[in-house]
């Protein structure tokens, strides 16, 4: 397998993220190493407090969240998937994939031998994290998920298949405005309009991470980013992060040849019946179904992907009966940047 390593040098001048890297070494399935990276803080005796980053972001994702549980008693650790922040990226698109990532970092939390941990899962975080707790239940003792799911669909209707196995085969690549129009439309629209993210992802060849992430989470003048769109569309422009927070996005992914996990990661979650994950899921909701330990939702009210998704959890986890589930209101998808304090108090609640 072919890696590789961001330099620390892409990392200089991120002065709101001052925590020292830790690193561990893994191996994949062919006997390559990867360095899989992450944060340490807080006292070494405290609880556990495992947070797990999505797609496109990176443990800097956690950068508010780590002071606040730290000054609780918690130690936190938050690492980065392999293919996003410090840790190593495998170069083939095709080296991704749902079980690989639940793998590896599988593979690392034994190595670390963390346990009576206390796990916070965001976006594929929480996919991800769910999968690695169903693999090794003895090492947690309490859930907290928002703005995510464990995704099983067995019944996708026929004809939805067709349609969406058509439209990623067949039509052109969204452009970002498309992509972004669709993305509001997933409730009403579900699998197809997912479909259009997957596809945006997948297809586009230097992924705009920074300038994305900088849209949704800064409040920007309309004609910046117009300009930005137009300049792009016409003359080519490659879309680029203006604010220190978007670079701080871009930052792992110093050129396009980086950025095929946030590229790959979307195509594989599971929302059609003939997915090869299917079974994993199935068998992962099995577990949980038995999970009597706490099970805490905290999802976002202005969520379009994942709002409601908190009720299979309610419903079908008995650890999550009597819980203080809460809707938090305002945070977007990205809630740890808009409301990494009401989080914060939600994850203390529990530890």
């Amino acid at each position: 397998m072919d890696i590789k390593r961001t330099p620390d040098s892409a990392f200089h001048g991120l002065s709101d993220f001052p925590f020292a890297p830790k690193y561990t070494d893994i191996r994949t399935a062919d006997g390559s190493t990867l360095r899989i990276h992450h944060v340490d803080e807080g006292p070494k005796d405290g609880p556990v407090v495992l947070c797990l980053h999505g797609q496109p972001t990176w443990s800097y994702l956690y950068r508010k969240m780590i002071p606040v549980l730290t000054a609780g008693g918690c130690r936190v650790i938050a690492p980065d998937l392999p293919g996003f922040g410090k840790s190593d990226k495998p170069a083939s698109i095709d080296d991704y994939s749902y079980q690989n990532q639940v793998d590896w970092m599988g593979q690392w939390l034994q190595l670390n031998d963390f346990t009576d941990i206390t796990f916070f899962g965001q976006d594929w975080g929480g996919l991800i994290g769910l999968r690695m707790i169903a693999d090794r239940p003895e090492r947690f003792k309490a859930v907290v998920i928002s703005n995510s799911g464990l995704p099983c669909n067995p019944d996708t209707p026929a004809e939805v298949l067709q349609k969406v196995h058509e439209y990623r085969r067949s039509a052109p690549a969204p452009t970002l405005l498309q992509m972004s129009a669709a993305l509001k439309k997933v409730s009403d629209d579900g699998t197809l309009a997912f479909a259009c993210w997957q596809k945006f992802c997948r297809e586009t060849i230097d992924l705009p991470i920074g300038f994305m992430m900088s849209s949704i989470l800064e409040h920007q003048p309309v004609w910046k980013r117009a300009t930005a769109l137009l300049l792009h569309r016409f003359l080519g422009r490659p879309l680029r992060a203006s604010t220190a927070l978007g670079r701080a996005y871009e930052a792992p992914f110093p050129d396009p040849s980086f950025k095929m996990a946030p590229r790959a990661m979307p195509s594989h979650v599971p929302t059609l019946s003939d997915d090869p994950s299917l079974p994993a899921q199935q068998a992962a909701w099995a577990f949980f179904e038995t999970w009597e330990k706490p099970f805490i939702c905290a999802f976002n009210d202005d969520d379009p992907i994942t709002r409601g998704g908190d009720k299979p959890f309610r419903e079908r986890i008995p650890g999550a009966r009597g819980q203080p589930h809460i809707t938090i209101s305002g945070g977007g998808h990205f809630v740890q940047e808009k409301r990494a304090k009401e989080l914060s108090a939600v994850i203390l609640n529990v530890v």
